[in-house]
């Protein structure tokens, strides 16, 4: 068998590198949260950051996994304390998410997965620019992502035009992510954004190892 020159002198997982803050976003249905789940399903050395919330949790999901359910109260504390990297008001309840271990986690080359919006992206691009990988995922068609929303069954018709009016504005910033992937088949999609992910862990800049071991491959004379 022939060895593959890719991986002939060392595997450069192996070198430490910096983690990154990878941000998913997309208007509501158009299929975010779903990539999310398939990378967090498929990679194990990515962990979604697990953001703080106002709103009640929905059936299925789990304090501490899903969302820290917190009250208005407690939210408003950590705004005060500066204890949130990003914050956000939408629809009604508020979303944020916590610094400390995302700080200590990145040093350790941890990678985070977001499933934020516009907001929160600006956020946290504005506090650690280049930690940040940004990705917007776009529907098919506006006509599509009306279907998809009301295929859930989980909206009444106000709360869907609600969503749909927001969708509009949240396409209007898609010029602000480094990527963006149309999403007219969720494997293909995912596909895609995995190879942004393997992609953006390879860059020179997060690669901290390599600096110790390019001096041992040039030793001075």
């Amino acid at each position: 068998m022939t060895s593959n020159p890719l991986f002939s002198a060392i595997n450069q997982d192996e070198l430490h590198r910096r983690g990154l803050l990878f941000i998913l976003s997309s208007p509501s249905g158009a299929g975010k949260s779903t990539i999310a789940r398939m990378i967090l399903e498929s990679d194990e050395d990515i962990s979604l950051s697990v953001s703080v919330t106002t709103r009640p949790p929905r059936e299925g999901e789990l304090d501490g996994v899903d969302y820290h359910f917190i009250d208005d109260a407690e939210f408003q504390a950590l705004v005060d304390d500066n204890a949130l990297l990003e914050w956000a008001h939408v629809f009604d309840h508020k979303y944020g998410t916590p610094k400390s271990a995302i700080k200590q986690g990145l040093k350790d080359g941890k990678d985070f997965l977001f499933d934020i919006d516009w907001q929160g992206t600006q956020q946290l691009y504005q506090r650690a620019e280049g930690d940040v990988v940004r990705v917007f995922i776009l529907p098919p068609s506006i006509e599509q992502l009306n279907e998809r929303l009301r295929k859930r069954g989980t909206d009444s018709e106000e709360v869907i035009n609600r969503r749909m009016a927001k969708a509009k504005s949240e396409i209007s910033h898609w010029d602000g992510y480094d990527f963006v992937v149309i999403n007219d088949d969720v494997d293909a999609c995912f596909d895609k954004v995995c190879e942004i992910l393997h992609a953006e862990r390879m860059r020179r800049a997060r690669q901290t190892g390599l600096i110790d071991f390019v001096r041992d491959l040039t030793p001075p004379d």
